[in-house]
């Protein structure tokens, strides 16, 4: 069994991911890993990175694929003993133009950024290591989708007692909702990936109240986060910052030093906490 520390990034192969794994390359003292569901395309970022003088490893990842989840959690178990970081960036979005009906953009954005993403947090959660980190790349987007909600809506998306239950009977109501054309007057907005990422910030802040509770002395921080604006083949050529400039507060929160205890089950946008 390997003994060198190990960080794990979904999403690697380009935008913000193939950015936070360069990062991570120069500055994380150990193995990064970047993975991918297609392994061409992780392969071929693999290799772009060691031109520049890196050396990240590749394992392949798709989180919609359950087994595929599970069968990385047992190739990190067996050869280090566990994860150090684990930064959950794998997402999609539907374009502003799409026609795909909202139900169905509701249905597919939602398996992914907070359905798979989800499942990744619950298989990894258990090994990673004492003084590891997870951050999970979420969007400033849900926040301003949580302020559209009702006032019903926001007061349990803000609450401190909601449970991951809870939040999953909630992200499923809004699916369905969608899908049967009411979900304006159940009090949701118009913005399928919005809500994922309303989802994902509150999914982050129950799951480091419950490391509180359940891991207290492992000094595990969980935190989410928004990189900001970034020119990606989601967001498109007009955004105002460069990969590399996303990735700044995700690797950050990536590389809290040893010891800290915050931020914990924050929301992290430019190194700053956030209100939820």
């Amino acid at each position: 069994m390997s003994s060198s520390k190990v960080a794990l990034v979904t999403g690697g192969n380009k935008g913000i991911g193939f950015a936070i794994v360069r990062a991570m390359c120069k500055d994380f003292a150990g193995d990064v890993y970047l993975t991918a569901r297609d392994v061409g395309r992780g392969t071929a970022a693999v290799d772009s990175l060691k031109k520049e003088g890196l050396a990240p490893l590749f394992h392949q990842l798709d989180i919609n694929d359950p087994d595929s989840v599970r069968s990385a959690r047992d190739f990190f178990t067996e050869k280090y003993g566990g994860l150090d970081v684990l930064v959950n960036n794998a997402g999609i979005a539907f374009k502003m133009a799409d026609t795909t009906p909202f139900g169905i953009q509701a249905d597919v954005t939602l398996k992914t950024n907070f359905f798979a993403t989800r499942d990744m947090c619950n298989v990894f959660l258990p090994i990673i290591k004492p003084g590891g980190r997870m951050v999970n790349v979420s969007s400033v987007m849900g926040s301003m989708a949580l302020s559209r909600c009702s006032p019903e809506l926001q007061a349990r998306f803000r609450s401190d007692d909601i449970t991951e239950e809870e939040l999953v009977g909630l992200m499923e109501q809004f699916v369905r909702d969608a899908q049967e054309g009411v979900h304006a007057e159940r009090g949701w907005p118009s913005t399928a990936y919005g809500i994922s990422k309303t989802g994902l910030t509150t999914l982050t802040r129950i799951l480091a109240r419950n490391l509180t509770k359940e891991r207290p002395g492992d000094e595990v921080l969980c935190n989410a986060c928004c990189p900001g604006w970034v020119r990606t083949d989601m967001a498109g050529p007009n955004a105002t910052k460069s990969p590399d400039e996303g990735a700044v507060t995700p690797v950050y929160l990536a590389l809290l030093p040893a010891g800290a205890k915050e931020p914990h089950g924050q929301f992290v946008s430019e190194k700053k906490v956030q209100p939820w």
